[in-house]
């Protein structure tokens, strides 16, 4: 006990402190209390919370402890402290998705991801910030303000999971959810110097994830190294019957993998139409270092082509905004969240337009016309069919593709972290961040982003994306772990550890 706790605990891995606490060296009332002090002194510059549940995260962690003293069997991540997107519904607890529209609502039900979380003894710290109802790439269309970069405060931190993504980087929590539609979880992880994974479509349920575009949305785990991401994503993964896109089969063996992450043999992919264009040159530098990387550790390393790669982002911003236009307009002020204009004075569809003008911002109102439109008479086949075709073209690219390699990788995001301001104002700009994700979302692929070095331009983090097959999420931990391990064996520690103090 004295070792670990001669440390700062907020520092540990979450399998550090799992085994800890398991073996009765620290409790975890005292890891959640460590961590409960660190969001008291950071978060209020860095902004990763919308909600701290104090009190009940330390009466979770009593239980574990009382569970440990009983002798009954823990989870593996028992006791470990963890940040939850505000967009997964937990009952009784503010759920806002980031958005003023649902501002007051406790939902009365947890969704599926925190039923698994409380099934293997997790603690979850609160409710992290969020660009509103996950749209957006830097976190800065939150309702409630941004998050910041704990690399420098003067930047974003991704999005739309930023504050899932900041909580990590300043060490509030050793674990996080996101959600991922187009490379939310990715994304924030590549400018954050973590990892995030997005499941197989399918992979964890979306009971309880408040939606976006249902045929892309996707919760999933995220962490400060390889192996922390895989015992989440396993405590989270499995089937459950109420959502009728859960894949009915075994989660692959992720955490096998993430221990013996070995890629001789691998036969790996860059593909052409993600390589080069557009990067910026610190990025595209890290890129090839790993590239190199990965063929000395064994791998052979070939160019693909996926040439409807390049029709992605239009057929993403058909897609997304329609499903969007469709699953928003439940938000209308009749049932919970906020309520404008209800004075006497108007009728009820009066009511509804303006709750919605005063409980949406701007982003969120920009999708939801592009969605209507697309999906109007006269119009959804010149638009929403057509970039549903598409889609199937870029699902066909990536089975033509894994037919010859394992996995394939590129830049997670073509630049480091941006200034807070700089392209809020540009919405084409912001929405070039997610130009390397989106495919896999369209597909319905697995997905990570790992840290692989710091830009020397800026001494900004930059992430390798490994994609793989659909339920070959196994692979992503294989090659992640190795990756990760080179890595560390060449620094000493994890990138992580080199974020400035705040």
């Amino acid at each position: 006990m004295a070792d670990l706790m001669g440390n700062d605990l907020t520092r540990q891995s979450a399998s550090t402190l799992a085994d800890a606490i398991s073996q009765g060296e620290v409790s975890a009332e005292e890891v959640t209390k460590a961590h409960l002090e660190r969001i008291a002194d950071v978060d209020p510059r860095v902004h990763a919370f919308l909600y701290v549940d104090s009190d009940d995260a330390l009466a979770a962690a009593r239980g574990v402890d009382a569970k440990r003293a009983r002798g009954d069997q823990l989870g593996a991540l028992a006791g470990v402290p963890l940040a939850l997107k505000d967009v997964l519904t937990m009952k009784g607890v503010p759920t806002t998705c980031g958005s003023k529209i649902l501002e007051g609502w406790r939902p009365p039900y947890d969704s599926h991801v925190v039923e698994r979380l409380r099934a293997n003894d997790i603690v979850i710290l609160g409710k992290t910030n969020m660009d509103e109802f996950a749209m957006g790439s830097s976190t800065e269309h939150s309702a409630y303000g941004p998050t910041r970069n704990p690399w420098d405060l003067e930047r974003i931190p991704g999005g739309s999971g930023g504050g899932s993504s900041a909580a990590l980087a300043a060490f509030e929590a050793p674990l996080a959810i996101g959600t991922d539609t187009g490379g939310s979880i990715r994304q924030p992880a590549a400018v954050t110097g973590t990892v995030g994974v997005k499941p197989t479509y399918g992979g964890v349920s979306r009971y309880g994830l408040v939606a976006l575009a249902s045929s892309l949305d996707q919760a999933g785990p995220c962490a400060r190294n390889v192996l922390d991401t895989a015992l989440l994503h396993a405590a989270i993964a499995g089937h459950d019957p109420r959502d009728s896109t859960s894949i009915n089969a075994a989660v692959p063996d992720v955490v096998g993998a993430a221990l013996n992450g070995d890629v001789r043999g691998m036969r790996i992919g860059l593909v052409r139409e993600l390589s080069g264009a557009g990067y910026q040159a610190g990025v595209e530098l890290r890129f090839r270092e790993a590239v190199e990387l990965l063929e000395g550790l064994g791998a052979e390393v070939i160019e693909v082509s996926c040439p409807h790669f390049e029709y992605a982002l239009g057929a993403y911003y058909l897609i997304l905004p329609s499903e969007a236009s469709s699953n928003l307009a439940r938000f209308d002020g009749m049932r919970y969240g906020l309520r404008a204009g209800d004075d006497g004075s108007h009728s009820v569809e009066e009511v509804m337009a303006i709750t919605r003008e005063a409980g949406f911002g701007p982003e969120v109102k920009r999708r939801i016309m592009l969605g209507t439109y697309a999906l109007s008479s006269g119009y959804y086949d010149a638009y929403y069919g057509q970039a549903q075709k598409v889609r199937t073209l870029i699902t066909r690219d990536f089975d033509a593709a894994f037919a010859q390699v394992d996995v394939l990788i590129s830049p997670t995001a073509p630049t480091t972290a941006f200034k807070i301001g700089e392209k809020v104002d540009d919405p084409i700009a912001m929405y070039l961040n997610d130009v390397a994700t989106i495919p896999v979302n369209l597909a319905g692929n697995a997905a990570m982003s790992l840290p692989i070095g710091l830009a020397p331009e800026d001494g900004l983090p930059v992430g390798l994306q490994i994609i793989a097959p659909p339920m070959a999420d196994d692979r992503l931990y294989r090659v992640g772990s190795a990756v990760e391990s080179a890595l560390v064996d060449t620094w000493g520690h994890l990138l992580i550890e080199e974020a400035p103090a705040l």
